[in-house]
Parts: structure tokens; C-alpha cells; sequence
């Protein structure tokens, strides 16, 4: 890591930067209107009595320049945790400096360490730039996946079925 990068666990300090750089992922997937958290939304998950995700910022030469926000997963058939990667993001001014590759760097150290079998994310499948970065740094797609996910009414519903 140059000397010009730092990365280090977010702080309660951080909640507006961090929703700001959730806006700003959301704005870049061309999915802001999914976006109904709130910061404080995301102060709870953080840095409330038992957070369950995490939190990481990049800063380059002293400002904020991108985050990793992740938590645990579990594999069964591995028999350990892992980490899952739910949002990578850099700022478009910070491209190209090496902070995605430091930031999932570190997570994998944090994932050995830790004895985690496996680092995951997804990515959006017209994410071109993205996907080609990822597999450069011998990710695999798991394109014999899909993604199925419960929300709203449907979600309610279920939860109410017998």
C-alpha cells in the first residue's frame, strides 16, 4: 500500500460519509431509487450493541476516497465462515490508483487470518469494468448461480403463511 493510502475501520464518526458513499454506489448502478436507508439506518447496523456488518475506508492523501462494507457469511459444505463483500465502491476521482485491489486486499487478509474459507461479492452483470478487474485478480464467476431474494409484500407474505 502506498503511503498515500490508508484503509481503516469506520467509525460512528463516519455515518454521513458512509451513506454518502452508499449514494454515491447506488447513483453509479443506476439504482438510487432502491435506496430508502437512512443514516442512521446505517449507524445502527454499524455501530450499534451487536453489529453484524462492517465497515471499511479508503483515504487517499487524508480524503475519503472509497469503502468495502461486508459481514459474515457460512458455508456448510466448507464448515467455516467467510466474508461477504456486500459493497466495493471508489470514488471516480480516486479510480486507478490501486484502492479496489487494497480494499479486497485486505479483506483477504482479514479472511486468512481468521480462517475464513472464501471471499464473495456479487457484481452487476453490465459491470464490464468490474467483472474484468475481479477475474484479473483470480476471482471466479459463479455463473451456475442464481440470485433469488424475498422483499416487501412477498417477503410479509411468507412470513405469514403457515
Amino acid at each position: 500500500m502506498s503511503d498515500a493510502l490508508s484503509i481503516r475501520p469506520a467509525r460512528p464518526s463516519d455515518r454521513e460519509l458512509i451513506f454518502a458513499l452508499v449514494r454515491e454506489l447506488a447513483d453509479y448502478e443506476k439504482l438510487a431509487h432502491e435506496v430508502d436507508a437512512t443514516s442512521a439506518d446505517l449507524e445502527r447496523a454499524l455501530f450499534g450493541p451487536r453489529p453484524r456488518v462492517f465497515c471499511d475506508i479508503a483515504e487517499w492523501r487524508g480524503e475519503a476516497a472509497g469503502f468495502a462494507l461486508w459481514f459474515y457469511n457460512f458455508s456448510t459444505f466448507r464448515g467455516r465462515h467467510g466474508i461477504y463483500l456486500e459493497d466495493l465502491f471508489v470514488r471516480p476521482a480516486a479510480r486507478g490508483k490501486g484502492i479496489g485491489k487494497a480494499l479486497l486486499s485486505n479483506l483477504a487478509r482479514r479472511a486468512v487470518k481468521e480462517g475464513c474459507a472464501r471471499l464473495e461479492w456479487w457484481v452487476l452483470d453490465w459491470n464490464e469494468p468490474s467483472i474484468a478487474f475481479y477475474k484479473s485478480l483470480g476471482a471466479k464467476a459463479m455463473d451456475e448461480w442464481t440470485v433469488f431474494r424475498l422483499t416487501d409484500e412477498a417477503l410479509s407474505k411468507l412470513a405469514q403463511s403457515a
